[in-house]
């Protein structure tokens, strides 16, 4: 399904009822949208299925309603409070996904729909965000005024936002682009765009509760989600550090830590992903990969473990308790902080 975790079908979705399956979470990870990277962090599929559990759990206490129906232990879904080993499987309600027709220059929406009927995915992310990270792309996207901030350029430094932003991006395209509200509103096909809006700020003000009782900073996130007869479900994966973006005690604890490492490395691929995709945007042309004149080097063993920790550390202070081997999240931060 995607580059870090697999899925498994048990009863397939049809265009009146949801089917049934499970999300089999991997050790891979993926930045700057290049999909399966080299290498893998061991324990990260496992910390995300926990993670993405216990948030899912929160959202519906909350009312939220959601695809997740638990995760798997002993071919059973139960709740994760259940299961005294991390989980890799998380059991979900499917829907449908038809092809988004492209004819070399646009994708046909209309296509989609007319193949959907009332049961399937909303080709949208809906990206919310507290702060502004250094790393973040709204930075080249918005100027500081533009939210009422009293800076002439971003500083290199968190910024606080007055109240979360909610912003639109494609999902199915072979390369994300964020949208303006009356694009996002016509590839949201039959779904109000102002309840989508609704729904991620809910979203949002859940998984944030949970950050701050725990001492970290929730600083952007997304969500995915579904249409089936007549209601939206949040499906995907809610609230994990590939998902979001948490800080503690002023480190970033999520996947940006690689991606920023990343960037201080291999700055050659880095930069050639950026050629890449934007001559693909110019020649209009879905795979920019192709384009791309380098590939990445694995992460070094120190970085690999650093990363581990990192995940599994704030997995464990997250959920309220210590489903694995992982040293205090403090620990971890101060050992990521040194790389």
């Amino acid at each position: 399904m995607t580059s870090v975790k697999d899925f498994r079908v048990d009863q397939p979705a049809t265009a009146t009822d949801l089917g049934r399956g499970a999300f089999v979470f991997t050790d891979d990870y993926s930045v700057f949208d290049w999909g399966k990277m080299p290498d893998d962090i061991p324990n990260k599929g496992a910390s995300l299925c926990a993670m993405g559990a216990y948030n899912f759990e929160l959202l519906e206490d909350a009312g939220i309603p959601t695809h997740y129906e638990g995760v798997v232990s002993g071919g059973e879904a139960v709740p994760l409070a259940e299961v005294a080993e991390p989980p890799r499987e998380m059991a979900i309600e499917l829907t449908q996904v038809p092809d988004l027709p492209h004819d070399g220059r646009e994708y046909d929406y209309d296509a989609y729909y007319a193949e959907a009927g009332e049961n399937h995915l909303i080709p949208l992310e809906i990206v919310f965000r507290n702060t502004v990270p250094v790393g973040s792309s709204l930075r080249s996207r918005a100027d500081p005024a533009d939210f009422g901030l009293d800076h002439d350029e971003w500083p290199d430094e968190v910024v606080d936002l007055p109240e979360p932003v909610v912003e639109f991006s494609t999902k199915l395209e072979e390369s994300d682009r964020y949208l303006d509200r009356q694009e996002a509103d016509r590839i949201a096909g039959p779904v109000d765009i102002d309840e989508l809006d609704a729904l991620a700020r809910s979203v949002n003000e859940v998984v944030t509760e949970r950050a701050d009782e725990v001492g970290l900073i929730h600083e952007d996130g997304k969500i995915e989600c579904f249409h089936y007869d007549g209601e939206i479900r949040v499906a995907d994966v809610v609230g994990t550090f590939d998902e979001n973006r948490f800080s503690y005690d002023g480190q970033e604890v999520s996947k940006e830590v690689i991606r920023q490492y990343h960037k201080r490395t291999q700055p050659e691929w880095v930069e050639a992903v950026a050629a890449a995709k934007d001559q693909a945007k110019a020649e209009d042309v879905a795979d920019w990969k192709a384009l791309c004149e380098r590939e990445p080097e694995p992460l070094p063993d120190h970085v690999v473990d650093a990363a581990r920790d990192l995940y599994t550390a704030g997995t464990n202070a997250y959920i309220g308790r210590e489903l694995f081997d992982a040293p205090p999240l403090s620990a971890a931060v101060e050992t990521v902080q040194r790389l």
